[in-house]
């Protein structure tokens, strides 16, 4: 098989909707009032959740390709120290790093230049193949938990 196929197929994973609701139209759903709610007495919000999809993306891309890479202290920086943003305009700031940082990564593992089976610049065994395949695994996992907030809080019927 040809591997500009196979990284195209990754892509498509990446953007996710295969096996589940694309996260774009499932956030695209959310008002900002429910955002920061904790149905049925969750550990977690919407935000919560959406947060630690943003910064675990970002640490993966960092890990895989900034020469500043610096690893954060798990599980602490990994998660908000707060149940919903400040106001709407943080909550667009989010989403908005998240799709930034997904195209990052997309255009990182897609180039030419790279292989799948390269290692990536701070790890001497984690190969690039992995670090994406972590990211479309851990951004399902997380998609499909606010999907059942937003079932519990009746945003989402399906």
């Amino acid at each position: 098989m040809n591997v500009d196929v196979i990284k195209k197929q990754i892509a498509i994973h990446l953007d996710g909707g295969k096996a589940f609701m694309p996260i774009q139209n499932l956030i695209a759903e959310i008002s900002f009032d429910k955002i920061g709610m904790r149905p049925h007495n969750l550990p977690y919000s919407i935000y919560e959740l959406f947060y630690h999809i943003v910064y675990a993306q970002k640490d993966i891309l960092e890990y895989s390709i900034s020469e500043e890479y610096s690893a954060a202290n798990w599980p602490k920086d990994y998660w908000p120290e707060k149940q919903k943003p400040d106001n709407e305009e943080e909550w667009k700031d989010l989403k908005a790093q998240f799709f930034q940082d997904r195209e990052s990564l997309k255009t990182f593992f897609t180039s030419e230049e790279n292989a799948l089976d390269d290692v990536v610049l701070n790890s001497t065994e984690h190969t690039i193949i992995r670090q994406v395949m972590l990211v479309i695994e851990h951004n399902a996992y997380h998609t499909g938990q606010i999907l059942l907030l937003c079932r519990l809080l009746e945003i989402h019927h399906n």
